[in-house]
């Protein structure tokens, strides 16, 4: 028997969906044949959270090709292995406000101007490692199964549909490399690009791939850490601004979530710290952005409160609850921990110091601490000192070592 929030969450993704099934309007991707096949009225959700939980409703187990959504994961992995600044030598991070297949370069670099359109993925695409095409599809593949905790696979018919139909990316890809941009040829670019873009994923897959980047990079179901809190943070980061398309400032005001579509059909979008979403439905709106799944967050958004710029202060909090094990006070914590964090715990958690017991805090629902917080943090059961009778007044319990000096 599940719980009552169990419950209570299945009720409202199946009300969200039927809710979005009457939504019309839209076509299916038939530039790419084989997505010209799939059938239209499919619909799904996922949601996962940071503590690994999952919830599903309609078609969320439906397999379909993750297309552009695998791009900010993409960039993650390179700027994982590579660092912010190698990187940003070949791709920049700028909106472009054009359509994802658009010639956007910089004038002055020739960077593409974000990894999130075409010519940028495609250049991200290069600097995975690896000297073939199969080598850097392999390590591609590899890394997009271990943000979905499960090993994914490449659909090879949507892979030759797309390799078939491919004489823009290849003409980007060609501009890319006549400025330098491009660090490997075209054809090794590419065709890594297009296996990445036919790997077979599903909305639960999405889900749990958006909730690895909500928990600083660490997968909530296999405990993993896929990238660095840091590579996680820029790729939400760029998510934000660029994940859209040329509809991603509209996006940010009317959602508000850190977003990527793809022209297969699913959207993933991230609330940081909290959980991930996953949804898809295949016909897509003049954007490339799936009808359906823009509908369904933008109903998520508006009714729970998700844009992650109007978070109540109760939300932003970093203390999630204070419980008691006799005369020990633990203090539960959560998310990033930064200056301001750490200037509401000295003034909410002050009055539980003293006494007999020890205030513990607890940081296993923290994703990320700051450099100079981390110092602070460590050394606070020294600053504090101890309890009259000897022992500690204040105590540390950080299972997934957030606090170690090399995260």
């Amino acid at each position: 028997m599940p719980l009552d929030l169990d419950i209570a969450v299945q009720a409202i993704l199946d009300r969200v969906l039927d809710r979005a099934r009457p939504v019309g309007g839209g076509e299916l991707a038939d530039y790419i044949p084989e997505l010209a096949a799939v059938d239209p009225d499919r619909l799904g959700i996922a949601i996962a959270s940071v503590r690994g939980d999952v919830h599903v409703a309609g078609d969320a187990d439906t397999a379909f090709t993750i297309q552009s959504v695998s791009k900010p994961f993409v960039f993650a992995l390179a700027v994982d292995a590579l660092g912010l600044e190698a990187v940003l030598e070949h791709v920049g991070l700028e909106p472009s406000g054009e359509p994802f297949n658009a010639i956007s370069l910089d004038e002055a670099t020739g960077r593409p101007l974000n990894p999130m359109i075409n010519a940028g993925a495609i250049v991200t695409s290069s600097l995975i490692l690896g000297g073939t095409a199969e080598a850097k599809a392999a390590h591609i593949v590899d890394g997009l199964g271990r943000f979905a905790a499960r090993d994914l696979v490449v659909d090879e018919e949507v892979f030759s549909s797309e390799a078939g139909t491919a004489d823009r990316n290849l003409a980007l890809a060609h501009l890319a490399r006549a400025t330098g941009a491009l660090t490997s040829s075209v054809e090794v670019a590419t065709t890594a690009y297009f296996r990445q873009c036919s790997v077979a994923v599903t909305a639960r897959d999405l889900s749990i791939m958006a909730a690895t980047l909500a928990a600083g990079g660490v997968n909530p179901l296999t405990g993993d850490r896929v990238i660095s809190a840091d590579a996680a943070r820029w790729t939400t980061s760029v998510m934000t601004s660029c994940g859209m398309y040329d509809e991603s400032g509209t996006w940010l005001v009317r959602v508000g979530l850190p977003s990527k579509s793809g022209v297969g059909g699913g959207i993933v979008a991230v609330q940081p710290g909290q959980f991930g979403i996953g949804t898809f439905s295949p016909r897509l709106d003049a954007r490339g952005n799936s009808v359906r799944g823009v509908a369904i967050l933008e109903a998520l958004s508006a009714r729970f409160g998700l844009h992650v710029l109007s978070q109540g202060p109760e939300m932003r909090s970093p203390i999630a609850a204070v419980s008691e094990d006799g005369d020990h006070r633990i203090a539960h914590l959560r998310g990033e921990l930064h200056f301001a964090q750490v200037e509401e715990l000295a003034t909410r958690l002050r009055p539980l110091l003293g006494g007999d017991g020890c205030l513990v805090l607890d940081l296993e629902g923290v994703t990320r601490v700051g450099g100079a917080v981390r110092e602070v943090l460590r050394e606070l059961p020294s600053i504090v000192g101890p309890r009259p009778d000897g022992g500690p007044a204040i105590a540390l319990r950080d299972p997934d070592g957030v606090l170690d000096p090399e995260r």
